[in-house]
């Protein structure tokens, strides 16, 4: 089984809803809680694990990211002692949504997402480098998209834009791929802010493994 060399949203549905669920770090049974909120239809979930107190030594200290931290800051969220799960819609916008991503090397991923037109905003743009677990996978009752990793742009208007920017706003890096996730369910999730916090585009990509 090979991974194809990049996949993209390109072809797929966009998510009409943004679910994340977050867990605090300390929290050893909040993965595999039964009464974890699943994504819906037409939703997509992401996992975000906060730091904890114990530092190092909390259950779920391999994955937890200070980024985490960062996203319920932006939500204007104080950090759950165990584990809390907010869902916002996606607004109703005439724009286009791209993310896409390449093929693990050397510990990064390539990954971009591509916002058209680009005027308007001033816009949030985030894209989550995430590892997909599927149900069952330890203890886990629903699929995961574990987030390894954050990118955060800005795009505001105060200047003058080029032809290029009024057509499209795009941000691409390389991304590091932390220690012990797996780069074949690896995948990247999209979507830009307004500046009332509002999700005005997200998108997902897809990556199907060939023989």
């Amino acid at each position: 089984m090979h991974a194809q060399s990049s996949c993209s949203s390109d072809g797929v549905a966009r998510p009409a809803a943004l679910v994340e669920r977050f867990i605090n770090a300390d929290c050893q049974g909040c993965w595999s809680d039964a009464k974890t909120p699943a994504a819906g239809k037409g939703e997509v979930a992401l996992d975000w694990v906060l730091p904890g107190s114990r530092g190092d030594d909390a259950p779920l200290s391999s994955v937890a990211r200070r980024d985490a931290v960062q996203r319920l800051a932006a939500l204007k969220q104080a950090p759950p002692a165990e584990a809390a799960t907010l869902r916002a819609a996606v607004v109703k916008q005439p724009r286009s949504l791209r993310v896409a991503q390449g093929l693990a090397f050397n510990g990064y991923v390539a990954a971009s997402i591509e916002l058209k037109p680009g005027t308007g905003g001033p816009w949030t743009a985030w894209l989550a480098l995430v590892e997909t677990v599927p149900a069952g996978i330890e203890g886990s009752p629903v699929e995961r998209n574990l987030v390894r990793n954050v990118l955060q742009a800005t795009w505001n208007n105060d200047q003058p834009l080029s032809r290029e920017e009024r057509m499209r706003r795009i941000e691409s890096r390389s991304m590091n791929l932390p220690e012990g996730a797996n780069p074949q369910r690896m995948r990247v999730v999209g979507w830009v802010e307004d500046a009332r916090g509002r999700i005005v585009a997200a998108a997902q990509s897809r990556c199907d493994a060939t023989q």
